[in-house]
């Protein structure tokens, strides 16, 4: 499972008294960037498309930023599409959009 390309959407609602929460969002998504995984931006959640432990320790990374930056309090909702096959692509779903 931890080698299984998976989707995962990936929503961080920040609360911070110093910064306004959309600048945090920011800064999660420039770590999903830095990443060098397949993603793509939504307007309620990222979607991140990898392997499950390199996207498991993302989300981790991804909350460090964020505290780092300035949140005091966090809530973070996670969505994961996997498949017996091994590989589940956001393409297969999105393509026909484009």
């Amino acid at each position: 499972m931890k080698n299984s390309i998976v989707n995962v959407a990936i929503q961080v609602l920040p609360v911070s008294k110093t910064k306004h929460p959309y600048a945090i969002v920011d800064t999660a998504i420039e770590v999903i960037q830095k990443s060098g995984l397949t993603y793509r931006v939504c307007p309620f959640e990222t979607v991140v498309e990898g392997p499950f432990a390199q996207v498991m320790s993302l989300i981790e990374e991804i909350h460090h930023a964020c505290y780092a930056d300035g949140t005091e309090n966090m809530m973070c909702y996670v969505k994961i599409q996997s498949n017996a096959s091994g590989t589940v692509s956001i393409g297969d779903k999105m393509d026909k959009y484009d």
